[in-house]
């Protein structure tokens, strides 16, 4: 457990961002001492995988360095079009979204491997169906952390996205998630098979909070961060999807000193290390 003086909080304009709260130490029980030197100390993410699937990845930007795979989830092709495949894909990032997040996942973690899968178009928008086949392709893959800043709130989608988030936990994947910028229903945050993440508004890129009122679980960096944008660029951005590749990054740390860790023991892992432990 670390201790740090308070810290000014800005004004935050969107749902399941930090509040400040204190979360008692003795609600969370600890086997031994877990410091960030035994958690990531020394680690780069070497060897562990990340796969962001977003709005594609500009992968020569000088922040990402061109070592990203690259995929797109596309509907099949034929009359029927009733299904949905992941295909290699050269079209990088037409948003700037999945850029973002990829720059904070390497700020963090900068030896890890990268996997883009396009789903999200220059709007930002794109098909629950779409997701949930790239969910699912990421899982059976075989990725260990998969990082999703973005969710559905489709009541259609929600069953399909629950069993591929079960399926990700029981075959060690874990799925570091988005909660929504607003305060409505939307998956596959709200599942507890993955970890889920909101906004604090301290500058530190390494500060993890523990909700003391779930569903979301961990806060982390979400309020005018620094990152990548298109065009080789950079942009101030904040919302709950930039606090999720913070999480990720650490996480990618962590399993590359603990590899065998499951979700369940990152996030035991967070919770030792979290700022606002009394």
């Amino acid at each position: 457990m670390t201790t740090a003086l308070p810290l000014p909080r800005r004004t935050v304009r969107f749902a399941h961002s930090s509040a400040g709260g204190l979360v008692e130490a003795r609600s969370v029980v600890f086997p031994g001492p877990i410091t960030r030197e035994w958690a990531w100390g020394g680690a780069t993410g070497r060897g562990v995988t990340v796969c962001l699937i977003d709005s594609g990845v500009e992968a020569d930007h000088p922040a990402i360095g061109g070592r990203v795979r690259c995929y797109s989830v596309e509907p099949e092709a034929g009359p029927a079009r009733v299904g949905w495949s992941v295909r290699p894909d050269d079209e990088g990032d037409a948003a700037g979204h999945g850029t973002a997040c990829a720059a904070i996942v390497r700020s963090l973690a900068p030896d890890c491997d990268l996997v883009s899968v396009r789903v999200l178009g220059r709007n930002l928008r794109g098909s629950s169906e779409a997701l949930a086949a790239a969910v699912e392709w990421a899982v059976r893959q075989r990725f260990p952390l998969v990082n999703l800043s973005l969710s559905t709130n489709r009541p259609a989608a929600k069953e399909r996205l629950h069993d591929v988030a079960d399926e990700a936990y029981f075959a060690g994947v874990t799925l570091v998630s988005s909660a929504h910028n607003r305060p409505v229903a939307s998956y596959p945050w709200r599942f507890p098979s993955v970890v889920s993440v909101g906004s604090h508004s301290a500058a530190d890129p390494e500060r993890v909070e523990l909700s003391p009122d779930p569903p979301v679980e961990f806060f982390a960096a979400g309020v005018a961060v620094h990152t990548a944008w298109l065009g080789g660029q950079t942009r101030t951005v904040s919302g709950n999807s930039f606090a999720t590749p913070h999480i990720a990054g650490l996480c990618a740390r962590v399993l590359e000193k603990h590899p065998h860790y499951r979700t369940h023991q990152l996030k035991h892992v967070l919770a030792g290390v979290a700022d606002n432990l009394r």
